[in-house]
């Protein structure tokens, strides 16, 4: 039997939703809105001299997810979000206003994690776990399909290990100290 993606999220919904839930998801999912709680991280780690080289990583694998998601990928691929699809859903968010090709959220939260895995930060598994639960977080508020959430996942995961590889490639160089 094919489970279709709209059956997926009507299943969570009408299993997995919880008060707690739709009073949580929202504040969860606000952490990765336009990359902001990404960002901030990178910023503070910057300032710390032991954290520097991590924070330049993660402003670069933002960078290359920024391109590949929302320069290239959503716009070419055009996929309406399931809300759309299906309106008779109740937001709990304001509805994003881009295409749903692949999940911008998803990208930028396991870009950062895989920076954080692959640079054996000690917060690594906090911040995989968190990565796992942003992408959930678009499910359940129905806001992406979950072929865009794994798609997501991935891009961010390639563009995490894109970062570290350019970092070590510019410490060689001695172009980053």
């Amino acid at each position: 039997m094919i489970v279709s993606e709209l059956g997926i999220l009507d299943w969570i919904q009408t299993t997995l939703r919880t008060p707690v839930g739709d009073m949580v998801m929202p504040m969860i999912t606000a952490f990765a809105d336009k990359g902001i709680g990404w960002i901030l991280l990178a910023c503070a780690l910057i300032l710390i001299s032991r954290t520097r080289k991590t924070g330049i990583a993660l402003f670069l694998a933002v960078g290359i997810e920024v391109i590949l998601c929302n320069i290239l990928l959503k716009p070419l691929v055009a996929r309406s979000r399931p809300f759309v699809l299906n309106p008779e859903v109740h937001l709990m968010i304001t509805a994003p206003l881009d295409y749903s090709f692949p999940s911008g959220h998803a990208a930028v939260s396991f870009a950062c994690a895989s920076v954080l895995w692959l640079k054996k930060s000690r917060w690594r598994f906090l911040f995989a776990a968190l990565a796992v639960v942003i992408a959930f977080s678009r499910l359940y508020l129905y806001v992406h399909f979950p072929t865009d959430v794994l798609a997501g996942a991935f891009i961010g995961i390639l563009a995490g290990i894109a970062a570290c590889r350019i970092l070590r490639r510019l410490e060689q160089n001695q172009l980053c100290r």
